[in-house]
């Protein structure tokens, strides 16, 4: 009898104690997204910064510009590479009818050309990576801005850029890029 007592009276704290968290659970959501007044909860907001670099407009012009301003040299060494690719083929292919000093001065110059196009390339990259960089940073500016303003006028607490989980209702990113686009 002793045990059914208090088993009972277990059952009915287990049920007092998720009874009382699902009213502070529910308490707390609705807290999540009211404005703070009078003591209530933070109101936080998520954006995922990825997305906001890949949909807005302003990063999609940011990318096309940088892809117009870097294609022709782009092009210049891929064919800078076919031809070394090319040379190198031809090479391979001559190689056992070539004398001694032949064979080295090709592969010399092979090196030469080799040597010629992978700085080309490093520069390349460097150059592209230091614009991207460039056009990145005036993108997150703007977007910040913009996040400043989205928090002002709809009393966020915290708006957050990173973290390893997000409940979907937090999340502000749709509206920090129709807030991008519209700006242009």
């Amino acid at each position: 009898m002793k045990f059914v007592f208090r088993s009972v009276i277990g059952a009915a704290f287990c049920y007092a104690m998720l009874a009382s968290a699902g009213v502070w659970a529910q308490s707390q959501n609705q807290a999540q997204n009211q404005p703070r007044e009078n003591g209530g909860g933070a109101r936080i907001g998520f954006i995922n910064t990825d997305r906001v670099l890949r949909e807005a407009a302003l990063a999609q012009a940011a990318q096309a510009k940088l892809e117009q301003e870097f294609s022709p040299r782009e092009k210049a060494i891929n064919d800078l590479g076919a031809a070394l690719k090319t040379a190198s083929d031809r090479f391979e292919r001559d190689a056992p009818t070539l004398s001694d000093s032949q064979r080295q001065a090709r592969q010399r110059q092979l090196m030469d050309q080799d040597r010629e196009f992978q700085r080309k390339r490093g520069e390349f990259q460097d150059d592209l990576n230091s614009r991207r960089q460039e056009e990145l940073q005036k993108v997150i500016e703007r977007a910040n801005t913009v996040v400043k303003q989205i928090a002002e006028a709809e009393k966020y607490d915290v708006i957050l850029q990173e973290a390893v989980f997000v409940n979907q209702r937090l999340d502000i990113t749709d509206k920090v890029i129709k807030a991008l686009d519209a700006a242009k």
